[in-house]
């Protein structure tokens, strides 16, 4: 549940092949090492997939089961998978060959904790962050700890709950740690440390971010952008979404109307001076332009729209279109960005999550079915559909990830990986 724009960012080539230095975190450009993927954006840089697949969807490399139950997204970087899961009331961060599916480390990192989760379960939200030689991943709980890739041994842990005061949120923390530079950015949820920034390599606390209302953390996970020279990162709290200054953690403006106060999950998309931010339960998506106005910044509404209700799924930028599940319509839209004009709604996938890769939108429904669908805003042009095997009785939360030519799919204690570049 836990639930962007491409940011400015530098290249550098290796013999190996294009590495892509995103905020801190160096991957091949066809990893997805964080949540959202290499950009944190929702698209993938990748190329020459397939446009169609068979009847009963792209070949299927290989199963791994033991995961856990979970509704936390895998992140993929350099030969290995990494996500999380509950097993036998312990929370676990685990690492995979990504060839085979095999298991090469599991860690715990906390224990059980109760929550008022209804269908949603107990287990982690999360996607773990890759960069260099560590993982960050937060526990449903709060624990947020840095681990060693290579053996998955702890360097550091903080506790957002018992270190800066913050409080579970009803479905538990569901926020996908962000990397930027030497910093690490998550969210407690407080007045006194709203959102906080650690530093990578110890875990000391760098600064701590007072929004002025002290929002609580929701279900959403932050993103890095620059706005009139002033670099900042954006969240989505439980009252609205704000910009806080990424040198020291200072309030920059606040934009409310988006959030629903119950679950607020997709991550805001920031374009230039325009953010866009969306949420579920009957509220919608609204974009606002940020002005800078001595050292903060004022955020006025351009627009505001119920026909981009979207509860965790995401929304994802292409070009000058917003594509994401619209709960008013149960169905899969498309907006453009700066008027919110809609310019198609589809309903066969019901509700879900999506990526997007070499013009196509990948949408798994939360029912079930993952279809391949055209990034077209005139019309809505589905190439293929499938059902994974082995469904769970659990709703379909974690979003589907696209790496290295390949697709995964997680359903709770089976991670599925799928060939989607063909010969």
């Amino acid at each position: 549940m836990a639930y962007g724009q491409r940011g400015n960012y530098g290249t550098a080539f290796v013999a190996l092949g294009l590495t892509v230095l995103l905020g801190g975190i160096g991957a091949y450009a066809a990893d997805s090492p964080q949540w959202n993927g290499i950009n944190r954006d929702k698209v993938s840089p990748e190329t020459g997939l397939l446009k169609k697949w068979g009847e009963g969807g792209p070949k299927l490399l290989w199963k791994s089961t033991g995961r856990g139950e979970n509704h936390a997204t895998v992140a993929v970087s350099k030969g290995r998978v990494y996500g999380m899961g509950l097993k036998s009331g312990e929370e676990y961060v685990w690492a995979l060959d990504s060839t085979t599916g095999k298991e090469i480390w599991a860690t715990p990192i906390a224990k059980e904790i109760s929550l008022n989760a209804g269908q949603g379960g107990y287990g982690p939200r999360g996607t773990p962050a890759i960069d260099g030689s560590k993982l960050y991943a937060l526990g449903v709980g709060g624990m947020m700890v840095c681990l060693n890739l290579s053996d998955g041994k702890q360097v550091w842990k903080q506790d957002l709950v018992k270190d800066f005061g913050g409080q579970v949120p009803t479905w538990g923390y569901s926020e996908s740690p962000l990397v930027d530079g030497e910093k690490v950015i998550v969210t407690p949820g407080n007045k006194d440390a709203t959102i906080v920034a650690f530093a990578k390599s110890t875990g000391s606390t760098l600064w701590k971010s007072q929004v002025p209302e002290g929002d609580a953390a929701h279900y959403s996970s932050a993103i890095t952008a620059t706005v009139d020279g002033v670099k900042q990162y954006v969240q989505f709290l439980a009252g609205g979404v704000v910009g806080v200054r990424a040198s020291d953690g200072k309030f920059l403006w606040r934009y409310d109307k988006p959030a629903n106060r119950v679950a607020n999950c997709s991550s805001p998309i920031v374009k230039g001076n325009m953010v866009f931010a969306a949420s579920g339960y009957n509220t919608g998506g609204g974009l606002a332009k940020l002005t800078k106005s001595g050292d903060t910044f004022d955020a006025s509404e351009v627009y505001f729209t119920k026909d981009m209700m979207n509860h965790h799924g995401g929304v994802v930028l292409v070009g000058d279109y917003l594509y994401g599940f619209n709960d008013r319509q149960r169905g899969l839209t498309c907006i453009k960005f700066d008027t919110g004009e809609v310019m198609w709604t589809n309903k066969d996938l019901g509700k879900g999550s999506l990526m997007v890769a070499d013009g196509m939108i990948y949408a798994r429904s939360e029912r079930g079915p993952i279809a391949l669908i055209e990034a077209n805003p005139k019309e809505y042009i589905e190439h293929s559909k499938f059902e994974q095997p082995e469904p769970s009785d659990k709703q379909k939360w974690a979003h589907p990830v696209i790496a290295n030519g390949k697709l995964y799919i997680s359903d709770q204690d089976n991670l599925f990986c799928y060939d989607i570049k063909g010969k």
